[in-house]
């Protein structure tokens, strides 16, 4: 059993290497689980759901649930959300605090498929890593998590009572150019949109042909091109950090495909 905590948020691995049986309340947390490998029977509500690889069971917060059957061979990796975090992050994701939260998520769908890949990126890391340890990333991730979680498992409105703006989009370019090194998750540019996740991602999709994140990250790199082309930096580093580029890889290949040379050739 291998554990990561991310404040709210807590992601485990188990195999139990025998068959068990397992009841649970699930006092105060909503919790997730994926099968890696066979095959996990729950009974929730008096429903039986069966899930396996591609698979995830979602137990509701205070809810009896009992693992009827999980074999010795069947590994999970788990993931627990504090229930009231969860209530928050729905209402800003969705802006809707009576939503449904299905049982189980088909992770083959594209939304859930992107979020699993994003839960296994950080599983993957060390559980010792600085990074993760570091409670404003923590905070982060766990947002980052929940919002993706939410927006795979609650189906999307079809109605336009909330029709999007133009100034939805324009409060949030004016909020991340005052703070671009901020760790901005999807439901903080919604909060100061003052509308859901989903109708600041089709303003900018409207407005803007882009997403909220690729507006952010095109920000920091030309912020961070400015600033080199200035001739005040000794260092790419530290500029692409200020600017809130936490992993200089990914930052360093974002800007020689946004402007075709290395960030380091415009230092003089």
């Amino acid at each position: 059993m291998s554990a990561l905590h991310l404040g709210p948020l807590h992601i485990v691995r188990i195999n139990w290497g025998a068959d068990v049986a397992v009841h649970s309340e699930h006092p105060g947390a909503v919790g997730i689980n994926i099968p890696l490998h066979g095959e996990l029977e729950t009974r929730i509500r008096g429903r039986l759901v069966v899930s396996g690889p591609g698979f995830a069971t979602v137990n509701p917060a205070d809810t009896p649930a009992d693992i009827t059957r999980w074999p010795g061979a069947c590994t999970i990796l788990g993931v627990k959300i504090d229930r009231d975090f969860v209530q928050r992050e729905l209402w800003r994701v969705t802006g809707r605090a009576d939503a449904v939260i299905p049982d189980q998520i088909d992770l083959s769908r594209p939304a859930a498929a992107s979020w699993f890949r994003l839960l296994s990126s950080i599983v993957d890391q060390p559980v010792d890593d600085a990074l993760l340890a570091n409670p404003h990333v923590a905070q982060g991730l766990a947002a980052s998590l929940t919002d993706g979680f939410l927006l795979a498992a609650v189906p999307d409105e079809t109605d336009d009572r909330h029709a999007v703006r133009p100034r939805i989009v324009t409060r949030v370019i004016d909020a991340i150019n005052a703070e671009p090194d901020r760790l901005w998750t999807a439901a903080d540019m919604a909060d100061v949109a003052g509308v859901s996740v989903r109708r600041l991602q089709e303003g900018f999709r409207i407005y803007l042909g882009k997403t909220p994140r690729e507006c952010l990250t095109e920000i920091r790199l030309a912020g961070v091109r400015a600033e080199l082309a200035s001739g005040s930096a000794r260092s790419v580093t530290d500029v692409a950090l200020k600017w809130g580029f936490t992993h200089y890889g990914r930052f360093a290949a974002a800007f020689r495909q946004r402007y075709g040379v290395p960030p380091s050739s415009l230092l003089h």
